[in-house]
């Protein structure tokens, strides 16, 4: 089977063919920006793959020939044809290590207001941003990494606003999502931060009593889900606060 990074020897081969046979556009257009029927160019696979030695090798490659503009416009911005960019996709994957790799590159490359925008901010056609997807997944590793870039860059508003109370297009917060998903450890943590970001109220409101577009708050929506635990977790933390 296959692994991680085997890849690495024969692109580092087929790049030293290409250098000989290949004229400077051709290798820039054709092997480093060409992207396949999903949109991704092999940035995005590596990064899809969670593939951090595959990262590091096309992004060497890329500093040989593409501007700081190109690297910035089609290796960080470039989204695929389901709105992601290449932040997006390993925080969707849970690949940690990989999402690390980009927000080191993120940092060297890209604004403060484009970090938020585009890494922390970005939706997909359904209203989800990166945060919102690894609630649903249940994935606390994403959650934390997301959330402390977001601590970096965000305001105390904007966190509040567009990570904690931001809603999908189905009327659905974060929590509402954790809780759809029937995931324990999401919902734990989203609470924990509510607590520290939100008013009672909000969490009254906002938290407890929000309903989606089909009159349903998170509770109902872990019970139709037969989500019990997650209904069980949202019960207690209700009676506590």
């Amino acid at each position: 089977m296959q692994k991680k990074g085997d890849n690495v020897d024969a692109m580092r081969v087929i790049w030293e063919l290409a250098k000989e046979r290949l004229t400077t556009e051709e290798i820039k257009n054709e092997m480093l920006l060409r992207t396949d029927g999903e949109g991704r160019n092999p940035w995005h696979n590596a990064a899809n793959w969670g593939d951090v030695d595959e990262m590091r090798e096309i992004c060497e490659l890329a500093k040989e020939r593409l501007t700081t503009e190109e690297i910035k416009n089609e290796m960080l911005l470039r989204t695929d044809d389901e709105g992601w960019n290449a932040w997006n996709i390993v925080a969707f994957g849970g690949e940690v290590e990989a999402m690390r790799e980009i927000r080191e590159l993120a940092k060297e490359r890209l604004t403060t207001e484009e970090i938020k925008n585009e890494m922390l901010l970005r939706t997909d056609h359904t209203g989800r941003n990166a945060w919102h997807k690894a609630s649903f997944r249940g994935d606390v590793d994403v959650m934390r990494e997301i959330w402390e870039l977001v601590n970096e860059r965000l305001t105390t508003e904007e966190i509040k606003n567009e990570m904690l109370l931001r809603t999908d297009r189905e009327g659905r917060n974060v929590w509402y999502i954790a809780a759809k998903g029937g995931n324990v450890d999401a919902i734990r943590v989203i609470w924990e931060l509510a607590k520290g970001r939100l008013t009672t109220e909000e969490i009254m409101n906002e938290i407890l009593l929000l309903t989606d577009g089909e009159g349903r708050n998170a509770w109902h929506n872990a019970a139709f889900g037969g989500e019990v635990d997650a209904m069980r977790e949202i019960w207690e933390l209700a009676k506590r606060d």
